[in-house]
């Protein structure tokens, strides 16, 4: 995908509606924006005309529908208008109403895709900022529910729908652009199970909610006012939201997103760990106050210590010594790292087994520094219990913590951790025998 320029609408346009809970006539408005400003919503009903940001920090609820709040303002079911302006390839805009939410339509987003035809889209100066997956992100809920960001070179979304006792089992995959999701997404309607729905029915909690605008699931039977749109329907509507919701990251992604059992929950979860995961990829490492005094060996005493050197050396200096036998050591990872050429060309990854190879050589730093040890060389004899737990890339500074265990005669037991970020990376038990050289 190459870099696109961020788009916003061309003039206003409106779109006059029922809202769903409240039943209410709310008139809403798609107006041009800045770039950079992203989509806010603002509530032009109240006194002060208060703007929501469309971002997962903003999220209150999302029991049957997205709810944001800021203070005490809120707008209510917000995905399929935030979908509708992913999906068209909006980036910038201002979602002006007169009520707390959207007006609901037919329940799919198409009228709020017209509402943007409607207005037409413009290219602005900036470019638009997309977080490229390029390590799979994995996330399981309790319910059941699961969603998967794997790299890919566009944005696509698998989803399989399962509903109570796994009826209206479903599944529909799609490359999501413009075309595509006028086309195969917007017009997917919204569905629920009679069953759900039926104590709010009662209550008359969802008093804009009808046939027209929902369809409706009792038993094994389909309830809807028009025959089915699609044939995986629900399927699609919960790529609908998916779009929706996940762009409350605040980032549009380029990665292969497959979903099973979403919802509004899990969908914001998943927003929610793609703004972590996107901060730590751009986050500076903070200061390091680096202690002074014989605690600390620079690279040229870590070499007088260690026999290993380029392009093997795995620790650039020690930074503390804690009793006898923990030891901290530090490993500036850089592009001209010589294992980046093949592992993996335009991917670079810092391959784990040199994380262990870094543990291992900070720890053997504890005992080889013991005038009885000096000269030896420390020979791995075992890593057990190793676990990965996210990739280290360059630019990233690992911070090697060890600690020395057991000692039998000439061989060590260690334990060993890398950290980037305040972040365990890898970890792991090692053992190695010193010997002379």
């Amino acid at each position: 995908m190459s870099a696109q320029k961020q788009q916003t609408l061309a003039a206003p346009a409106t779109l006059t509606g029922t809202s769903l809970h409240t039943g209410e006539r709310v008139n809403l408005t798609m107006k041009p924006a800045p770039a950079n400003h992203g989509i806010k919503f603002r509530r032009i009903d109240l006194e002060d005309q208060p703007f929501i940001d469309a971002h997962v920090r903003n999220l209150q609820t999302v029991e049957r529908a997205t709810t944001l709040a800021q203070g005490s303002v809120k707008v209510h079911t917000v995905e399929h208008v935030i979908s509708a302006l992913v999906g068209m390839g909006v980036d910038n805009a201002i979602i002006e109403m007169d009520a707390n939410e959207p007006p609901i339509g037919d329940g799919s987003s198409m009228p709020f895709v017209e509402c943007i035809k409607q207005a037409g889209i413009e290219e602005q100066e900036e470019y638009r900022s997309v977080y490229e997956i390029r390590e799979t992100i994995h996330m399981e809920l309790p319910n059941g529910s699961m969603i998967t960001i794997v790299p890919d070179k566009d944005f696509r979304v698998s989803c399989t729908q399962v509903g109570p006792d796994g009826r209206m089992t479903q599944y529909y995959s799609v490359k999501v652009d413009p075309e595509t999701y006028e086309k195969e997404i917007a017009a997917a309607r919204t569905f629920v199970f009679y069953e759900d729905v039926e104590p709010l029915l009662e209550k008359g909690l969802i008093k804009g909610g009808s046939l027209e605008n929902a369809v409706v699931v009792k038993g094994e039977s389909v309830m809807s006012k028009e025959p089915m749109r699609f044939n995986e329907e629900f399927a699609r509507h919960k790529i609908l939201d998916i779009i929706g919701d996940l762009m409350l990251s605040g980032k549009r992604i380029m990665g292969h997103v497959i979903a099973v059992k979403p919802g509004h929950g899990p969908n914001t979860e998943m927003a929610k760990r793609l703004v972590k995961e996107y901060q730590q990829t751009r986050s500076m490492v903070p200061p390091v106050v680096i202690p002074t005094g014989e605690g600390v060996m620079d690279s040229i005493e870590v070499q007088k210590v260690l026999p290993h050197r380029y392009p093997f050396l795995m620790v650039d200096r020690i930074i503390g010594f804690e009793g006898d036998n923990k030891c901290t050591g530090v490993k500036q990872v850089t592009i001209n790292e010589p294992y980046f050429q093949g592992h993996f060309p335009g991917h670079p990854i810092m391959p784990g087994v040199l994380q262990v190879e870094a543990m291992a050589q900070v720890a053997s730093i504890v005992l080889l520094r013991r005038p009885e040890n000096q000269g030896k060389i420390g020979y791995f004899m075992s890593a057990n219990n190793v676990k990965w737990r996210r990739p280290v890339l360059p630019g990233d500074t690992l911070f090697i913590e060890t600690e020395i265990v057991k000692t039998r005669r000439n061989i060590g037991f260690a334990k060993g951790r890398c950290i980037v970020n305040g972040e365990v990376v890898s970890q792991g038990d090692l053992s190695f025998a010193l010997i002379d050289d």
